[in-house]
């Protein structure tokens, strides 16, 4: 390759690092995502617990349907 070649390669890498270190630098707006991940914790939280309602629910039917 020609020296020629090589710096124009190399002009054109370190402009195309220089650009994708600018747009990682861009702040990113998250605060929706994150309100949303919070208010979605809590219907979460309401199914888990009636998950485990239903488990513990059984086991204790069947524990006292054993015992009688």
């Amino acid at each position: 390759m020609k020296k020629s070649n090589k710096l124009k390669l190399a002009v054109a890498g370190a402009m195309a690092v220089g650009v994708s270190a600018a747009n990682a630098a861009s702040t990113i707006d998250t605060s929706s995502v994150t309100s949303a991940m919070t208010d979605a914790s809590a219907a979460v939280a309401v199914v888990g617990a009636a998950g485990l309602v239903v488990i513990v629910g059984t086991k204790v039917f069947k524990w006292i349907a054993r015992a009688l």
